[in-house]
């Protein structure tokens, strides 16, 4: 089957994204639905949409608000499509917005909603991990996502050969564009080398600012057809492809997954990622990758071909390769989970959006392709490509 007759590709868009202010963590004095459906009405009037002709809902991480809860909140006139997909964290992200083109390519619904909101109040800490960090970690006193990503990194470190300051140059880069994203929580707090790299150490080889924020706030975007969306207020991101799911040894025995440093995009996943849109690595101009830390979104790039596996990673992992709007390879250009906000990756889908409709902090001038890799080194990794009109 040829691309063009795939019914997925440019079926349906992203026409309304909102984001609430990210918070510390632990201060939101709403709770995470009032945050969610804040961003959600948000979300619509960007579009320019009625939020009661809503009739599809998406979220994704254990997300505590079921879309029927959401959508009699919002007081929907009917709920076709509730969803939610199971893998826990970040690496639901990109798949709770395939699963919502899915739902309209299919004719399950019309107008869907993919959010998340987060507050501590509600939820507490780790929420998304319940299930995941089992006893055979427990046993051995592996109770935090940082631990298992540490031990993932030091073998990317050591026996891969990626450079360390491939995870520094990832970092610089985030903090480098929070710096004109006045919504970012790093907003005005550059980092420097020195600081990053005397920042204590969470898990080795993960020093501070290796890892995501935690942030109580929520986000939200509206997926349509391809049709209507081109007679709505915003230029439309179009789904061209998107993947999610793993490889076969995610068990409680995982810690003998082969290949282990892989951030878990099998060649598989990643050949359907690039057949189903019709285009190559080469041809993406921006890239939105889910940092739970820095090591594991390396690997991510690496597993989908954006930059060389081993010692060459640091040839391309550059801060001026990185950051827009002229960097080969820019990604996070909001800040990403480690410098803008964390809501389990949220932000990332909002800034993909940006980077097609030419309204982000940071433009890639000209940006027709925008990667979301959600994940990674987790149960469920994903990937969305999303186009501009000239890519339909």
């Amino acid at each position: 089957m040829s691309t063009s007759d795939r019914t997925f590709r440019a079926a349906a868009a992203v026409v309304g994204a909102a984001n609430t202010p990210f918070l510390k963590r632990g201060t939101a004095t709403s709770s995470a639905l009032k945050l969610a459906l804040r961003a959600i009405l948000d979300a619509a009037d960007d579009a320019g949409v009625d939020a009661h002709d809503i009739d599809g809902f998406v979220s994704y991480a254990n997300d505590d608000n079921e879309g029927l809860a959401v959508g009699a909140a919002l007081g929907v006139k009917e709920i076709r499509w509730s969803s939610m997909v199971w893998g826990g964290g970040g690496g639901g992200v990109a798949a709770a917005v395939n699963t919502a083109a899915a739902a309209i390519a299919s004719g399950q619904a019309e107008t869907v909603c993919v959010y998340r909101g987060l507050s501590e109040a509600d939820a507490g800490r780790q929420s998304y991990s319940k299930g995941h960090i089992g006893p055979l970690y427990g046993a051995h006193g592996v109770f935090a996502p940082a631990q298992i990503c540490a031990l993932r990194t030091q073998r990317l470190l050591e026996v891969d050969g990626v450079p360390r300051e491939a995870l520094a140059a990832l970092v610089a880069a985030a903090y480098h564009h929070a710096q004109n994203n006045p919504d970012a929580v790093a907003y005005g707090r550059p980092l420097s080398a020195e600081v990053y790299a005397d920042s204590r150490i969470i898990s080795e080889p993960l020093r501070l600012y290796d890892c995501s924020r935690e942030n109580d706030a929520a986000g939200a975007v509206i997926v349509t057809s391809a049709d209507r969306a081109r007679g709505l207020r915003q230029k439309p991101a179009y789904v061209l492809s998107g993947v999610q799911g793993s490889g076969p040894a995610w068990t409680e025995s995982v810690e003998n997954e082969n290949p282990y440093s892989s951030a878990g995009f099998h060649p598989a996943l990643v050949a359907r990622l690039w057949e189903g849109a019709g285009v190559e690595p080469g041809e993406v101009d921006v890239t939105q990758v889910y940092e739970n830390f820095s090591g594991p979104a390396v690997a991510s790039l690496i597993d989908v071909g954006l930059v060389p596996p081993g010692a060459e990673a640091g040839r391309v992992m550059q801060l001026e390769n990185l950051i827009a709007p002229h960097g080969a390879l820019p990604l996070n250009t909001a800040g990403g989970n480690i410098a803008e906000g964390f809501v389990h990756g949220f932000g990332l889908i909002v800034e993909a959006v940006r980077q097609i409709r030419g309204t982000s902090p940071n433009p890639v001038p000209g940006a027709d392709v925008s990667l979301l890799l959600g994940g990674p080194m987790a149960p469920l990794v994903s990937a969305t490509l999303f186009g501009s009109e000239a890519t339909v």
